[in-house]
């Protein structure tokens, strides 16, 4: 044989192998080379929505985390406004038990005043009998005894 019929036979020989592969080898892996795509294109898609799931979600929580940031401050302020109408309602408590204090004290010390004028009236009236007796005792003359008289009036 020549080598021109080698070549020939060889060349046969290679487009029957072409012819084979194209058939029945290449469209299974070409099929797998296109699925391979597909679930590569479908995950890059599935990345993407769940990026934008995630955006969608970051701005969810920040807005939820802005409302209880409100609701906690409000609560904050509206416990401080409580707290301080307690201290308010307690201090006006405090000053009306006081004024209640001040004005019992008040009364018990007029009381004890008109108590001790009672008991020096009685005093003084007793000093005054006990005076006069003693002048009446000694004897009875009107212009030595105006004097004494008269100062036991201002007394009284």
């Amino acid at each position: 044989m020549s080598i021109t019929g080698t070549l020939i036979v060889q060349m046969i020989v290679f487009l029957i192998l072409v012819g084979f592969t194209m058939k029945f080898v290449w469209p299974p892996i070409a099929k797998a080379l296109d699925e391979r795509a597909q679930k590569i294109a479908d995950g890059l898609a599935a990345a993407d929505k769940a990026k934008a799931a995630l955006s969608d979600a970051d701005k969810r929580v920040e807005v939820e985390l802005g409302k209880a940031r409100n609701e906690s401050a409000q609560r904050l302020a509206d416990a401080e406004r409580r707290a301080q109408a307690i201290v308010e309602e307690a201090k006006a408590r405090a000053t009306e038990e006081g004024n209640k204090i001040v004005a019992q004290a008040r009364a018990e010390a007029e009381q004890q005043a008109v108590k001790a004028r009672e008991v020096l009236r009685e005093q003084v009236a007793a000093l005054a009998v006990k005076g006069a007796e003693q002048i009446l005792r000694k004897e009875v003359n009107p212009a030595v005894h105006a004097d004494l008289l008269a100062r036991l009036q201002t007394e009284l």
